[in-house]
């Protein structure tokens, strides 16, 4: 052969069997710059440049930081996924009567004591065990084995009865379509919408849904608030956390003689939380200046953008080490650690209930698995985490089927990379062609 062709295709296996390490992370950067360019620049990043992480929480609770979606072009994006019923969406609500209606019966909805919490968690992670083998390790995504979960739990404390399984399909079908869309990883469905909503929208008219929005609210606003803040919102970001948790417990050897230890398991999520936040960026146009110091102020019309990871690697618990004995000190405010939001400006309707019920599935699956896994943990977690689930007392996986776990993620990596940047683009594209945002508050100006 010819040293020359030999070189040469040498050259190739060597970049082609580096894809893994290099390709995400350019593409990564790639559609951060993409998508940069399509939204413009109109944000402000809190913390940033005019609003050090000092004032993050200060400004983020200022009274004139109320603006949710009107005003704003990024928000044409979010309610591209949340289509069609996205103006019923409790968070993309806008300040005033009907959005301390619709928060309001939220709160009613979650007002739940936490032994009920737990019973529900716990129930309903049961029974999605109760499905898997007993004498050999499962292989499993953890966001799909729990989604039906979470679609469980919601169906009943809104339904106030157990939930079907031809009910719990529509919500899962509905979850997880909206979850990949925004992931970047496949396009909207609507037909799993519709299916949804129209099942929510019967339930409402005959009488069976206890709740409902008092008029003038629609049976048809009902259904789309109902499927926006329960079947949607509640199912993705509880089947998100509990993934996130049930990875990070896999990765800290402590957990396993620390599940009867309901302090411990809670310093477990409450890590997991500052490592991986639910939230990433929220934005807020703000209605009125702010002053932020005696140099700054943020004019009227201003998208404010609080960045969540941002904000909780400063202060006292900066690193990205996972160290859930850290809690038993620090305090939450020191470290800069808002897992649910900011209290006193829309912060997440479900923090009393949601780290009582993550709690309960943690200590449910450690008393009857060991959980391994070599696939990447992102907070995005496009892979929606692929672990071994090991009845205790059975023989584990084994170095061979870890090897090829971390190796088959890492080559999935390379390929969903560039499908999240074909895609994510293409969706972004089209959320600013279709603008459902921006053309909903003109047509309700007119």
């Amino acid at each position: 052969m010819n040293p020359g062709v030999a070189a040469l295709g040498a050259v190739a296996l060597a970049v082609v069997w580096s894809l893994p390490r290099w390709l995400p992370p350019a593409v990564v950067r790639l559609r951060e710059r993409v998508f940069t360019a399509v939204n413009g620049t109109e944000g402000i990043p809190v913390p940033g440049p005019l609003v050090g992480p000092e004032h993050f929480e200060r400004v983020y609770a200022h009274p004139a930081a109320d603006g949710r979606s009107a005003g704003a072009g990024l928000s044409d994006l979010f309610w591209y996924w949340l289509a069609p019923g996205a103006h019923m969406h409790q968070e993309h609500l806008e300040p005033g009567e009907r959005y301390r209606t619709v928060a309001r019966t939220t709160r009613q909805v979650l007002a739940v004591r936490h032994e009920r919490s737990d019973a529900l968690a716990t129930a309903a992670v049961r029974r999605a065990l109760d499905r898997l083998p007993v004498d050999r390790p499962s292989l499993v995504r953890l966001r799909d084995l729990l989604m039906p979960v979470w679609a469980e739990v919601y169906h009943e404390l809104v339904f106030a009865e157990p939930c079907p399984r031809d009910a719990r399909d529509l919500v899962v079908a509905n979850a997880d379509d909206v979850v990949t869309a925004l992931k970047g990883t496949g396009l909207r469905h609507l037909d799993r919408r519709d299916r949804l909503t129209r099942y929510l929208r019967s339930r409402v008219e005959d009488g069976t849904c206890p709740v409902v929005l008092p008029p003038p609210f629609t049976a048809q606003e009902t259904a789309w608030y109902l499927q926006g803040a329960f079947f949607n919102t509640a199912v993705v970001q509880m089947s998100e956390a509990a993934a996130h948790v049930l990875l990070s417990a896999a990765a800290y050897p402590p957990a396993r003689d620390q599940v009867d230890d309901d302090d411990a398991l809670d310093r477990i999520v409450d890590e997991t939380l500052r490592v991986h936040p639910l939230f990433g960026i929220a934005h807020r146009i703000t209605s009125a200046p702010i002053v932020v110091d005696e140099v700054v102020t943020l004019p009227a019309g201003s998208v404010l953008l609080f960045n969540y990871l941002a904000y909780q690697r400063t202060g006292a618990a900066a690193d990205d080490t996972f160290d859930p004995d850290r809690w038993r000190t620090l305090r939450h405010h020191d470290a800069h650690f808002l897992p649910f939001g900011v209290t006193a400006n829309r912060a997440c309707p479900a923090r009393g209930s949601a780290p009582v019920m993550l709690r309960a599935v943690l200590r449910e699956v450690l008393r009857r698995y060991d959980v391994t896994s070599t696939a990447a943990h992102t907070r995005s977690m496009p892979n929606r985490g692929p672990a071994y689930l090991t009845p205790v007392g059975v023989a584990g996986p084994g170095r061979a089927r870890l090897a090829a776990l971390r190796w088959r993620d890492r080559w999935a990596d390379v390929g969903r990379s560039v499908q999240q940047l074909v895609l994510g683009t293409a969706m972004v594209l089209d959320a600013r062609r279709l603008k459902p945002c921006t053309t909903y508050f003109a047509e309700v100006r007119v």
